[in-house]
């Protein structure tokens, strides 16, 4: 834990996350070993320091000072890492963005964020180069490219950190300066630009990646989650880094191929992944009858949304080992509730991760008893510092130390958390409130089943009832039949008026780039 103190001037202590994450191992003695392989590339702990002592002196050379925004647009990639920490160590904000949104996206978040500095892979940045005299506070466009090819207008990457100084001298931070942002996934508005402090690396390492992961040195970590969402940014980076261990990275796309090749190619211990990916995971290997050898994996991850508890029992049938489902949020940084080795509850979120306090609360901001739904908040010291540039949202969400999740829960009697939906997706009907998840989770133990999403649709007399969205399995053909079949499964297994009176058969249901269903976008 990290604990400010006062000297004698007054001043807090000196903290930066930069020297915990990578200075500190080779402190230890494991400068020469590798921190990170990305496809045929290695970097030792060594090499990462010099890289990002080098980028640190080259943005100090350009004018960059401290609080001033590095956006990153980059692939997972050792040159994302070096960036970031690069940024870090001389006190600069480095945000790492979204890479599968539109050129518009990336306008709102180069002027919301006022960055002046864009490090960006070059085919993105050929996809918004041609509209660059509308990113107003932006004065430097560093280009990582193979092949690059000399332009005025433009900074090569590997020429502007090889001819930068190795020597580099780190910016008198304090644990509660600001390190990095991180910005929401702007799945119900424009995203929000998420201030995290320096410390706020280390108390999400300590609370998850330390207590519950029980991460060694001797760890391999793989995500399929990228960087630059809050989830794979601990996933891929600083949880290795924390320990001393190995962070595997891979540029593709997540496909259930991509994953499942990897995995056998780099052996990795840990595997972080979301839902959906499980669930087409699982569908891969029924579909194609090839069971991949993960046996270097002892544990996986899920977040991001709930883990069914089928995909929970038949990936542990197919692989062996367990998936441990959380919950976290960009906000908190990464997971608050969770799963533990030797203490699973399938299609549960777990119990309190320790380092976080939670409560669930009803209207009237009074804590529920056993098994009632309520909203959950949560504290802890890896939680933001708040919003840049929105107070109405700080003082919606924030009540001192607490943090509303914006999502319905409940506890059990055993102290497990079980995820009932977001406040805004709950569903009233016949006068009694009724959980789209409830709905979900039975009708995801259909065997022909493969994606389901359940909004509330209302009659022409205003009145509420569920309707389910259904993405079938490889081979499953829609039909009237089978809708009706659907119906009645789900009539079997829960009380009948919380059944979807509508069925909508679907070749794939929206999401986010962090695999969460856009509800939202199949109520229009």
């Amino acid at each position: 834990m990290i604990e400010p103190a006062l000297n004698v001037r007054g001043i807090k202590e000196h903290y930066n996350a930069t020297s915990r994450f990578i200075e500190d191992n080779i402190r230890k003695g494991l400068g020469n070993k590798v921190a990170i392989v990305c496809d045929n590339e290695q970097l030792t702990y060594h090499e990462l320091l010099r890289r990002v002592n080098q980028f640190g002196s080259a943005l100090r050379n350009v004018g960059v000072e401290s609080e001033n925004r590095i956006l990153l647009l980059t692939y997972d990639s050792p040159e994302f890492v070096v960036t970031f920490f690069g940024s870090m160590k001389i006190g600069a904000i480095p945000i790492p963005v979204n890479t599968m949104l539109q050129p518009n996206d990336y306008e709102y978040l180069l002027n919301n964020s006022r960055a002046k500095v864009l490090v960006v892979h070059e085919d993105f940045w050929d996809k918004i180069k041609e509209i660059r005299e509308r990113f107003i506070y932006l004065k430097q466009v560093i280009v990582i490219s193979e092949n690059f090819s000399k332009k005025t207008d433009v900074i090569d990457f590997f020429e502007f950190v090889d001819c930068a100084s190795e020597d580099l001298e780190t910016y008198y931070s304090t644990s509660e300066d600001p390190g990095f942002w991180l910005y929401s996934s702007g799945s119900t508005g424009n995203p929000k630009g998420v201030i995290h402090h320096q410390k706020g690396m280390e108390m999400a390492y300590e609370n998850y990646a330390k207590n519950v992961l029980n991460i060694t040195e001797d760890d391999i970590t793989f995500s399929a989650s990228k960087l630059f969402f809050a989830y794979g940014l601990g996933n891929g980076m600083y949880f290795p880094f924390g320990a001393g261990g190995k962070a595997v990275l891979m540029k593709e796309r997540p496909t259930p191929e991509n994953v499942f090749e990897k995995l056998v190619e780099t052996k990795p211990t840990i595997f972080f992944g979301v839902p959906t990916l499980y669930g087409a995971m699982i569908n891969y290997v029924e579909k194609t009858g090839i069971v991949p050898d993960l046996s270097s994996v002892r544990v996986c991850v899920s977040a991001g949304e709930a883990l069914p508890a089928t995909f929970f029992n038949k990936w542990s049938e197919l692989f062996g080992v367990d998936i441990l489902d959380g919950i976290g949020s960009t906000e908190a940084l990464h997971i608050f509730l969770s799963n533990r080795s030797g203490d699973i509850k399938a299609g549960s979120t777990g119990k309190v991760v320790p380092g976080y306090e939670a409560r669930i609360l009803n209207d009237q901001l009074i804590e529920v008893g056993p098994n009632e739904i309520g909203d959950l908040v949560i504290k802890g010291e890896s939680l933001t510092g708040g919003y840049w540039c929105n107070l109405e949202e700080n003082h919606r969400k924030f009540y001192g130390e607490w943090m509303h999740t914006g999502d319905k829960y409940y506890q059990d009697e055993e102290g497990y958390f079980w995820y009932s939906g977001r406040s805004d997706d709950m569903l009233k009907v016949g006068g009694i409130w009724v959980s789209p998840i409830e709905i979900e989770t039975v009708l995801f133990q259909h065997d022909k089943v493969l994606e389901v999403a359940v909004i509330g649709k209302k009659t022409e007399n205003n009145l509420v009832f569920p309707k389910a969205f259904i993405v079938l399995k490889d081979g499953v053909t829609p039909s009237d039949e089978l809708s009706d079949e659907l119906k009645l499964f789900v009539k079997t297994n829960l009380a009948p008026y919380k059944y979807p009176r509508e069925i909508e058969f679907k070749d794939e249901l929206p999401k986010t780039a962090t695999g969460k269903v856009q509800r939202f976008r199949l109520r229009v």
